[in-house]
């Protein structure tokens, strides 16, 4: 019975952060990404882009020079 206790209450803790660690719609996490260059007053370098296989806005910094880009912060819905 302690068993099944626990595993509900991390099933429950899980669910819980997945809801409430999430944008409700691509939209919304967008609009926080492009929020986030304005607001921080980040330089050009910076910028948003979506990824449609993960589901999720990220934003990014160019490198100076023809390298890979660096994930900043990653906006799931």
């Amino acid at each position: 019975m302690a068993f099944i206790a626990a595993s509900l209450s991390i099933l429950l803790i899980f669910f819980g952060y997945q809801k409430f660690s999430t944008f409700d719609s691509a939209f919304e996490a967008d609009q926080e990404c492009h929020f986030s260059i304005k607001s921080d007053q980040l330089d050009a370098h910076y910028g948003c882009d979506h990824d449609l296989e993960t589901r999720q806005w990220l934003l990014y910094k160019q490198s100076e020079e023809a390298g890979k880009s660096l994930v900043v912060k990653r906006f799931r819905y």
